[in-house]
């Protein structure tokens, strides 16, 4: 499985349009290679470091393999018309919430999850509700990580 986006490369440094620093919409995303057998994915974006330790900035889940991208600019809502659910982030709110280093250059790490199965929870988890929902059901994943510094 891969996960990738025409907003910047493996390694390479996010525009500051999808941070906080600016408009503060999420990237596009794109993926290819889910196995045949998965019944959704799952995402969870984070900076492992943040000072505080590991920061949540997006966890979305019940996305329905049919699905191979995100355009940019997901909306916040908690759940989509096409009925993918959006966790809480850290900074205490639903959906994207975009790259803001306290200083210093971050990573920040895109982790795409294939599922064996279908989740059945409800808008707002956040990532640890979210891992112990997917723990021993995790087919395949993979991670697009990206940098940033604000000026």
């Amino acid at each position: 499985m891969n996960i990738s986006s025409t907003a910047f490369e493996e390694g390479g440094m996010i525009p500051s349009k999808y941070t906080c620093d600016d408009i503060n919409i999420s990237p596009p995303l794109r993926w290819e290679g889910v196995p045949e057998e998965t019944k959704s994915l799952a995402l969870i974006n984070d900076d492992p470091d943040a000072p505080m330790g590991t920061w949540v900035h997006w966890v979305v889940y019940s996305i329905n393999p049919s699905i191979t991208s995100f355009e940019e600019n997901v909306p916040t809502d908690g759940t989509l018309p096409n009925g993918i659910k959006q966790g809480r982030n850290d900074f205490g709110n639903l959906g994207y919430g975009g790259p803001c280093p306290p200083g210093g250059t971050h990573r920040y790490f895109f982790k795409l999850y294939a599922l064996d199965i279908a989740l059945d929870a409800p808008e707002g988890l956040t990532k640890a509700e979210l891992l112990r929902k997917m723990e021993g059901h995790i087919l395949a994943e993979a991670q697009l990580m990206g940098k940033y510094s604000r000026k």
